[in-house]
């Protein structure tokens, strides 16, 4: 909401000076320059306004810079003789939005007071989650009901009383919403009536994967029914979104890879000079349906990585990997190869990063719903990769896959966008370099 509203307060700045089209050029490269340099990140709610200042002076010089540039290679993108107005008005309205946003965002007459059913494991990641401040709205958890069955992982000091209806003690609590975390609800002491009373009597009742997909951008493995997935909606497979997922997939992967070719064509060079040995890296990966592929990469590994054939696990500061693969892996130099396999139709340019055969068998005997990630086509970047570190066993896999799930559920233009943006950031700052 926040990237919408300031993608208008931009457009209507430039509006005013300049025609329809450099104007809306200039609002979107205004706010992905704003992205790359993080400003919509969830933790940006905590922000004050020197904080935000410091982010919002050189996210508009980047702008700024990008604008220059277009003006020079297309003069019809140029904003006119107040185009220098134009930068200081947009970032003015922009400062002054986000004080705004952030202040009634953080007023305790917005704060949402939650009820959680639960006291085991999952109820304290509630807790933890809400504390964390992940969205733009703050949540407060001010207690927690327990139910027989539970191994209690909550603080004793926040259990409410058992014996009061659950009604009763949302109206005592003023609580906004109740969260049930109650992973057995076969369970005979399951308040399913008092459950349904509150939600007759106005009090939202909310199961725990519903609260971690809206707060957290995550489809919990651990708090997951299969009928969630089934009825839960989502995993849109039209051919309407087919079809603009792979024209957003051919144009991003030929804009980014002219505007890569001089780095990549370094890439290749540098890998070419350090051992002689090839310069391109192809491996079996699973794609869409199981079908196997296999993905170019840039070599940034020794020829001799595996060389009793045994698949492993890439490690941090792994010493397989060459001094120029570790600059090339740190910046994401050795995926772009990859915009070949999007050009085949093999992988999307936003999807779950596709794994290895061996891993693959191995990750769906022990993680359960691992294989609903091959529902789509697999990504060179995806919500896992710009949200979660560089994966490197089976406990990082299941991490990973909670992103995914969630990608797979709700996968659109919009949200493609977004990866996109947080990608730049990625790269540009090195988060989760290998």
């Amino acid at each position: 909401m926040l990237l919408l509203l300031e993608l208008s307060i931009l457009l209507a700045a430039a509006v005013a000076s300049a025609p329809l089209w450099p104007a809306l050029t200039f609002a979107l490269v205004m706010v992905l320059s704003m992205g790359t340099l993080g400003m919509y990140q969830h933790d940006q709610s905590r922000e004050d306004i020197k904080s935000t200042l410091l982010r919002i002076m050189p996210s508009f010089v980047l702008g700024f810079c990008l604008m220059r540039l277009l003006a020079g290679l297309d003069p019809a993108m140029q904003l006119g003789p107040l185009g220098s107005t134009v930068f200081l008005l947009g970032g003015g309205a922009v400062l002054l939005a986000r004080m705004v946003v952030f202040t009634s965002a953080q007023s305790s007459m917005l704060e949402q007071r939650l009820i959680i059913v639960g006291d085991g494991a999952i109820a304290r990641e509630c807790l933890d989650l809400a504390a964390g401040s992940m969205g733009f709205h703050p949540f407060r958890v001010v207690g927690f009901v327990p139910v027989s069955g539970e191994l209690r992982a909550v603080p004793p000091a926040m259990l409410l009383p058992a014996d009061l209806p659950l009604l009763t003690l949302a109206r005592r609590y003023a609580a906004d919403e109740i969260v049930v975390t109650v992973g057995d609800r076969r369970n005979g002491a399951f308040p399913v009536r008092q459950l349904l009373e509150c939600a007759l009597g106005g009090v939202p009742v909310t199961d725990a994967a519903t609260f971690f997909e809206r707060e957290a951008s995550q489809i919990r493995v651990d708090s997951l029914q299969p009928s969630y997935l089934i009825f839960g909606g989502g995993f849109d497979q039209s051919m309407m979104r087919a079809t603009v997922k792979r024209v957003f997939d051919l144009l991003a992967s030929a804009a980014i890879g002219l505007l890569t070719m001089p780095v990549m064509l370094g890439a290749a060079l540098a890998i070419k000079i350090e051992d002689g040995g090839p310069v391109f890296y192809r491996q079996e990966r699973v794609g869409r349906d199981n079908r196997v592929f296999k993905v170019l990469k840039f070599r940034s590994m020794r020829q001799d990585a595996e060389r009793d054939g045994q698949p492993q696990w890439a490690e941090q500061d792994d010493p397989r990997v060459t001094a120029v693969g570790h600059w090339i892996r740190k910046l994401r130099i050795d995926e772009l190869p990859q915009m070949l396999n999007v050009f085949k139709g093999e992988m999307s340019f936003v999807g779950p990063r596709p794994e290895r055969a061996y891993f693959v068998e191995q990750l769906c005997e022990q993680i359960a719903y691992y294989n609903v990630r091959h529902g789509i086509k697999p990504g060179i970047t995806g919500l896992a990769q710009v949200r979660y570190r560089y994966g490197a066993s089976v406990e990082d896999a299941l991490q990973k896959l909670q992103y995914d799930l969630y990608y797979v559920k709700n996968n659109s233009l919009f949200l493609d966008l977004l990866i996109l943006i947080d990608t730049v950031q990625v790269v540009l700052f090195g988060k989760g370099g290998r």
